[in-house]
């Protein structure tokens, strides 16, 4: 059974810094022919996708909202995801939450807008001005 846990949100201010980790049991994060990506979902809003990447491949995508101030990443050795928050500003306020699938052929055609199977519950981030 697949379990994603994710970690490291808070309240920060703008222009400020904060790495999201997402843990997994059940997954591991350098499988090939994988999809893994961060998503976000501020109040009154729909689930956005902020950043995604195919296992693989050289696939990474980023939603032009945070281009160039996010970045993911992953560390195999401790089965890990991240995704580094640089400059951050209120809009980037929301509960972010990390999501894997397996079925590679089709998650990677969409990467920020598939269907990912496994999520795991969210980590608060809250920018103020």
């Amino acid at each position: 059974q697949v379990h994603l846990v994710e970690s490291g949100g808070g309240s920060v201010q703008t222009g400020e810094s904060l790495r999201l980790s997402c843990t997994a049991s059940g997954w591991t994060f350098d499988s090939s022919a994988t999809c893994v990506g961060w998503f976000r979902q501020a109040p009154g809003n729909g689930r956005e996708g902020v950043a995604a990447f195919y296992a693989g491949g050289a696939s990474t995508f980023y939603a032009d909202s945070v281009e160039g101030r996010f970045t993911i990443s992953q560390d195999t050795a401790k089965n890990t995801l991240y995704l580094q928050m640089d400059s951050l500003k209120p809009e980037d306020t929301a509960m972010y939450y990390c999501a894997a699938d397996d079925y590679g052929g089709s998650c990677r055609r969409n990467l920020l807008g598939y269907q990912y199977h496994y999520w795991g519950q969210g980590t608060q981030v809250t920018v103020s001005s």
